[in-house]
């Protein structure tokens, strides 16, 4: 990705137990993500959050199981964004896919690590 400059990013809402063949779902998202030679993937746990059906998911001390919200962040360039979609359709069943356009200020790795 050349930066810094235009550039768009992709956030995928899901649920932490969706799953795509047996891995979950936001793993795929980031290994195809690799795969496909985007910048980069962050994906975060929410602790509370509700989505379509608007059943509110909690994170309990005592409860083993709920569906928390996970989000999926990939930043790139709109036309290797654009190209990715079409992958995330496949893997989605579940969940909510936007795109914005935004502005990379910085964006660096520190080869010695």
């Amino acid at each position: 990705m050349d930066v810094p400059g235009d550039a768009v990013r992709l956030t995928i809402y899901v649920g932490e137990t969706d799953h795509f063949h047996g891995t979950p779902m936001y793993e795929a998202i980031v290994r195809r993500a690799r795969e496909h030679g985007l910048a980069g993937a962050t994906v975060l746990h929410g602790i509370l959050g509700y989505g379509k059906a608007s059943t509110v998911h909690v994170a309990r001390i005592l409860r083993l199981s709920e569906d928390l919200p996970v989000t999926i962040d990939i930043v790139d360039s709109r036309e290797r964004i654009e190209s990715f979609l079409p992958i995330v359709d496949s893997i989605v069943t579940n969940g909510l896919v936007t795109t914005e356009a935004i502005r990379v200020v910085l964006y660096r790795h520190d080869k010695t690590v």
